[in-house]
């Protein structure tokens, strides 16, 4: 599926990003954190509510820039991220999930970009993102994206960071 469009998020899309994430969450990490682990992922980063009070809120709540969602041709979200500038200065990466059909095709490089300017755009010159593994899959992802450890490994969760 070709990308189509990076926007901002709808009340509306909070279902769907909320069953992407967790999708991703248990795709990514069941067999690196264990059940119990990626249960606790999944019941306090994809609780709907939390989704879409967060949808709600763009700029509402100190540092917090709000979701973004990637779109196919035919509208459908394939992918979603979420961020903010929580101390001046630094751009903060909360999520990013492609759809597993979607990988590989320029979603998350799209989203991370789109996030980046929005951080940017309210100051950020550098910017981290926390993995709740020392092996986590999407590390390859965002060592080509220039980010590098801010922690030593093996340290659980790893830290990466960029200068933007």
């Amino acid at each position: 599926m070709q990308l189509a469009d990076v926007r901002a998020a709808a009340a509306a899309d909070a279902a769907t990003i909320s069953r992407l994430l967790a999708d991703a969450i248990r795709g990514s990490y069941h067999e690196i954190l264990g059940e119990i682990p990626v249960h606790r992922l999944v019941s306090t980063q994809c609780a709907l509510p939390r989704i879409r009070a967060e949808i709600e809120i763009p700029g509402g709540a100190p540092g917090w820039l709000g979701w973004l969602v990637a779109t196919g041709e035919d509208g459908t979200i394939v992918g979603a991220a979420a961020g903010g500038v929580p101390v001046p200065g630094e751009g903060e990466l909360y999520a990013l999930c492609v759809a597993e059909p979607s990988r590989r095709r320029g979603v998350g490089s799209a989203l991370l970009g789109a996030a980046t300017e929005r951080m940017r755009g309210f100051g950020a010159v550098a910017q981290r993102v926390t993995l709740p593994a020392d092996r986590d899959p999407s590390l390859p992802f965002y060592e080509d994206q220039g980010f590098t450890p801010l922690t030593a490994a093996p340290l659980t969760p790893t830290r990466l960071g960029r200068e933007l």
